[in-house]
Order: structure tokens, then sequence, then C-alpha cells
């Protein structure tokens, strides 16, 4: 379960690090993890009649294009307009819960919540089978967590060893001396936002489908903020984030499954509620006081500016 929990975390983490590595700060991931969230469960609530079983990889892709529309918003008011970028990301995050909430009473008579079939577990062949390594990683597992796999392996692969890569993250260090050599700065941070929005719709879109399996826009609350600390806690690096979303996922998987100890059943439920932002928190204070994040994250790019 705790590796279920990381994976999408993961993922919301890896999308804020594209924006903030192009130099534009996406405190919007909640919004946008909440976006992918409804998206994909409208597409399995309508079409899975028609679609059958296959509904669940294309509310998949639903919820990755409805993360990256959704972003362009986050995109044009702090790339375009020069609007500050907090501000921008908290109206996302302010705009996603009610719309959401109020597109699932509109489709289904007044409720709130929308139930998914979600994806399906399984056992990887041969590899299930070696000891330990076998029950922990390749039984009782999701296609989609190897997906992701591959995803984040494309995309430290893009960042750290291709052109594109560099001229991303030196936007978000040096945009003037990027844009002196004849590259936009403009397009390259729109990518970079889309991307982070593609990502985290992505994130919620895995989320709805193997963990929660119905929509509710209660049951996401947090999940956003705490991608971000990972990423921050990773210090906007690729395999550090990783790190972190699997820290903060086994304590969200520890909130989760505490009720199931008697020891731990006698505790206040807010106790156990709040124990993985509290955690998250106190790792930030202990462990992040030197992180650093890109230079010009955060600040609207002036031609001028030398």
């Amino acid at each position: 379960m705790a590796i279920t929990y990381t994976v999408p975390l993961f993922l919301i983490a890896l999308g804020g690090l594209f924006s903030e590595r192009s130099g534009v700060i996406n405190v919007g991931l909640e919004g946008l993890l909440g976006i992918g969230f409804f998206a994909s469960a409208f597409v399995i609530f309508k079409y899975e009649s028609v679609l059958g079983p296959s509904a669940v990889y294309i509310s998949l892709l639903a919820a990755a294009l409805a993360g990256g529309l959704c972003s362009l918003l986050h995109a044009f008011a702090s790339i375009s307009m020069k609007a500050d970028q907090v501000v921008s990301g908290t109206a996302i995050n302010i705009l996603a819960p009610a719309l959401t909430i109020f597109f699932s009473r509109s489709i289904n008579k007044g409720s709130g919540v929308i139930p998914v079939m979600g994806l399906e577990l399984w056992d990887v062949p041969i590899l299930s089978r070696i000891p330990i390594i076998g029950n922990l990683f390749f039984r009782n597992t999701y296609t989609t967590t190897f997906i992701s796999i591959i995803i984040v392996l494309i995309s430290w692969y893009v960042l750290y060893h291709r052109r594109f890569g560099l001229r991303l993250r030196a936007c978000g260090e040096n945009p003037q001396a990027v844009d002196s050599v004849g590259i936009s700065v403009v397009k390259m941070r729109y990518i970079g936002v889309i991307m982070s929005g593609i990502l985290a719709g992505l994130g919620g879109g895995l989320l709805i489908n193997t963990l929660v399996k119905e929509f509710s826009t209660l049951i996401y609350t947090g999940l956003g903020f705490l991608a971000l600390a990972a990423l921050i806690f990773g210090k906007w690096k690729p395999w550090n984030a990783l790190g972190a979303a699997a820290f903060f996922g086994f304590a969200k998987t520890l909130s989760e499954i505490a009720p199931l100890f008697p020891s731990l059943n006698r505790l206040p439920s807010i106790l156990l509620t709040t124990f993985p932002y509290v955690i998250t928190l106190v790792a930030l204070v202990l462990f992040s006081k030197n992180a650093v994040g890109p230079r010009a994250a955060g600040e609207p790019y002036d031609v001028g500016k030398r």
C-alpha cells in the first residue's frame, strides 16, 4: 500500500519539478491533482458501459489531458501576464474543488460522490516467485506502477541527458543567458508548466483508480501539498524526490492502517489523520534548511533584466 501511495505522490512531485526547474513556482499541484482525479472518474462513470475494462486506461489519459489544460491557466497568468506565481497557483487550488464538486453533483443527480471500478491487482509472472522481493514488489501490484517507473526514467533522462532538459533547467537558473542564445524562455516555461499539469493530473487519475475508487473532494485534500513537500525535501532532484515521496507515502499508509492495530486504535482519530502532515512539517524543518531551489523560480521573466 505504501508503494501505491508513493507512485501518485512522486508523479505529482515530478510535475512540480518540471515547472519549478523552468522557473515557475507551482503551488497549484493540489488543484491540478483534483482536476485529474475528477476527469478520470467522469470518463469511467460515463463511458464504462461502452469502453469496458479499457475505460480505466482511457480515463488516465483524460486525467493527464485535463491536468495539462488546466495548467495553461497558471502558465498564462504567471508567464504571459507576469502575475504572482504563488497567487496564481493558490487560485487553482481554490477553483478546482469548487468546479469538480459542482460537475460531480450535476452528472450524478445531486451526489458529490462518483464510484469507479478502478484497476485490478495482478502478479507479475516469474518475478512474483522471487523470495521476499517477489512478495514485496511483484505480487498484488498494478500495471500502472511499472508504467510510472518508465515515466520516471524517461523524465530523468530527458532532464539531465538531453538538450531539452539542459535548456529547461537553465531557464530556472539564468533565463537571460538562455534568451541571449536565441532560446525562447516563454516557450520553455510554458512546456514546463504544462508538463507539471499532465503529471499532476495523471497522479490524480492513478490515485482514484488504485487507492480511492470513488470521487470526493475530501479524499484527495492535502496530497498535492505532500507532493510539493516531497519536491522541496528532495531538493528539486528526481531521485531525491522519489525517496521523499516514499517516506511520505509510508507515513500516509501508516495513518491509514493504524486503526487495524488495537494499541494504536485507542489514539484520538485526529492524531492518526494529521500524522503524515505533521511528519512532513518536521522533516522539512529538520532537513530542508539548506535546500535551495532554482535561482530564477518565482521571478517573471524580464527581457531587459541582466
